[in-house]
């Protein structure tokens, strides 16, 4: 099977191609550290966490590489407001980061670097393009000339003369053109600075990708990440630097993802519409955000409601419930049970199927499809599973149970114990609704006497005063059970 991934660069899905074998060079881009992360910036990370796991699971090595924007117009204002230094500032929310990635059961990317560390990597790439007369220095600040690349605007579709008709340039403004965009910006009182051949000042954001890109990857590298919203000017501009000051391709594939909206509006911190990861994290599990997340093919809008997560949570808890199930399972069997042909051959493709629809751009929505498939599958079987069942059924049901697992792992879900899992999460809601094991117990013995008695009136009626409490009741050849509805 071959890894085909939407390629923005050309506008279609094509095969993943490496430019060494079964290895692959990632850069993704960061946030920029002045305030918590957000739920957009939480689908960023899970999204590439997802593309990282599955590509090692895939047999590919990867080199995975993600940015901090540790200086920036923001983070000035922002240290500024709060009467602290830029480092301080930063440092704080890198921090920060960290802790909710390491909460989100995030891998830790290769490299972290942070654009004042790579000053020297800038300077040289901004005079490299200086001497090629793709950049030029007016009052210490530097602009980069758009229109001695020939290809600006290629990624994201835009037509240079277009683009420039509708901009309009100030008077005082030092730039030769209204579309040239700033690589290196002159010191302003109050601001860190940096000496440099054009004096003291400070990077420009598109260029800190560039150059620590190149420091790490080299000239040209497999697949560059980020959210739709960098396509432009961010990727355009990256791609301009890149590519003008190394003479070279500057990146073979371009992944981006879609945003998370609310009410189908952007989530942004410039729009105050923003749920923090800590704040998101406080009512639900990483793992329920993970399966939120993951319901929708990466490249599509994600609209964030409270329905939504409790439908994710609902869904977690049902394979959970499966996973319990198959662990509760005895250890032999000697009976005469089997499994249908056709449910035999669902469980025994669900790593090809989960497989193929991860192949297909990374689409998790429908390899969740899969597992979902699987657990009613699974469920199906263990219902009527008779006392003494078959071995050769017991071991297609672990194995299928230890399948489940281990394509959630790539999912970053179905890490914990199953029964406990469900244990803790019956505590809760037993708690919420006030009622006791013991209770329960009794109201179950009562109804049992009642379906002895053929009162099938008060049996029903037990029966939904406790599904009211959500306890559902089960009846099988071996007793009556009975669970929180969770």
């Amino acid at each position: 099977m071959t890894i085909s991934t939407y390629n923005t660069k050309t506008g279609k899905k094509e095969p993943l191609s490496t430019i060494k074998k079964d290895h692959i060079n990632l850069y993704v881009c960061g946030v920029t550290v002045y305030d918590y992360c957000h739920l957009g910036h939480a689908r960023s990370t899970l999204v590439f966490d997802m593309i990282v796991r599955y590509l090692r699971y895939r047999g590919k090595s990867v080199t995975f590489i993600r940015n901090f924007t540790d200086i920036d117009d923001k983070i000035i204002k922002r240290a500024a407001e709060q009467n602290t230094t830029t480092e301080e500032l930063s440092n704080r929310f890198i921090k920060a980061f960290h802790e909710d990635m390491a909460s989100l059961g995030n891998l830790t990317p290769d490299m972290e670097p942070k654009a004042t560390d790579h000053i020297p990597e800038i300077i040289a790439l901004i005079e490299t393009l200086i001497a090629k007369g793709l950049a030029y220095e007016q009052d210490g600040d530097v602009y980069y000339r758009v229109t001695k690349f020939a290809n600006y605007g290629a990624l994201s579709g835009r037509n240079l003369e277009d683009m420039m008709a509708g901009a309009r340039i100030a008077v005082s403004d030092k730039k030769e053109n209204p579309m040239d965009f700033a690589l290196w910006k002159d010191s302003k009182p109050g601001e860190p600075i940096w000496d440099s051949p054009w004096g003291q000042g400070r990077p420009g954001w598109h260029i800190e990708c560039s150059a620590m890109s190149k420091k790490y990857l080299g000239d040209t590298f497999d697949i560059h990440g980020g959210g739709k919203d960098l396509i432009f000017p961010h990727h355009e501009n990256e791609i301009a630097q890149s590519e003008g000051a190394n003479g070279k391709p500057f990146v073979n594939t371009w992944i981006h993802h879609g945003f998370v909206t609310i009410k189908d509006e952007k989530m942004s911190k410039s729009l105050g519409n923003f749920l923090t990861i800590r704040e998101m994290l406080e009512q639900y599990s990483a793992e329920v955000l993970r399966l939120f997340i993951f319901s929708a093919q990466y490249r599509t809008p994600l609209d964030f409601t409270e329905q939504a997560m409790q439908d994710a949570e609902s869904g977690l808890a049902r394979l959970y419930s499966c996973l319990a199930t198959v662990a509760g399972l005895p250890e032999s069997g000697s009976g005469d049970s089997s499994i249908g042909k056709k449910d035999l051959q669902k469980l025994a493709k669900l790593e090809e199927r989960f497989c193929q629809a991860m192949d297909n751009d990374f689409n998790t929505a429908q390899a969740l499809g899969h597992i979902f498939e699987t657990i009613k599958t699974i469920n199906k079987i263990s219902q009527h599973l008779p006392a003494d069942p078959s071995q050769g059924t017991l071991d297609i049901l672990k194995a299928s149970g230890a399948t489940l697992q281990r394509l959630g792992d790539l999912l970053g879900i179905l890490k914990q114990d199953p029964v406990t899992y469900l244990a803790a999460k019956q505590q809760k809601v037993l708690a919420a609704i006030d009622i006791g094991p013991e209770e329960i117990d009794r109201m179950v013995s009562e109804r049992n006497k009642a379906r002895d008695d053929k009162n099938w009136a008060r049996a029903d009626e037990i029966r939904d005063e406790l599904l009211a409490k959500q306890i559902e009741i089960k009846d099988s050849a071996s007793g009556t059970t009975w669970q929180v509805k969770i």
